[in-house]
């Protein structure tokens, strides 16, 4: 072979390892411009899930939500932080936990018409008799997640 072909073989390798590398590092900011929206989205739904959170725990300390419907609420927003895959919320707020225990079968909205109304009633006095059981460890653990939570 001639030094003309390897010249132009070397060019030819050249010109490849150049386009394959402008296109991983096109890739690879193509990759990083979708991580970073991505998380941005990540955050703004975080962030809306918590001034939820913080929204309906006022609420409930101003007395404008029943507190088993806060605690239903808040229990469920927490489990939807992505934290909550591997961070238990129950140890940091045992008493809304609790609460959401005992009342989470019982229907809401809709479905509560298909019982019978005494059956209402009964699940009824049976929440609020929770309600004022545990008023004040519910709205301890309100103060703490006002205060470990950012305001909003």
């Amino acid at each position: 072979m001639s030094s003309e072909l390897y010249w132009i073989i070397a060019i030819v390798g050249i010109a490849i390892i150049v386009a394959l590398g402008w296109y991983a590092a096109t890739l690879v900011l193509r990759l990083r411009t979708q991580t970073q929206v991505r998380e941005a989205a990540v955050q703004k739904r975080v962030d809306r899930i918590d001034e939820s959170i913080i929204t309906i725990a006022k609420a409930m300390q101003q007395e404008q939500c029943p507190l088993s419907e806060g605690c239903l609420r808040i229990v469920v927003l927490l489990d939807h932080r992505p934290e909550a895959v591997d961070y238990d919320y129950s140890n940091d707020y045992p008493a809304m936990h609790d609460m959401y225990e005992k009342i989470k079968h019982m229907p809401t909205h809709e479905s509560r018409k298909k019982f019978p109304k005494k059956k209402v009633k009964e699940m009824d006095d049976e929440r609020e008799g929770y309600e004022k059981s545990m008023r004040d460890i519910i709205l301890a653990d309100v103060d703490k997640l006002l205060r470990q939570f950012p305001t909003a």
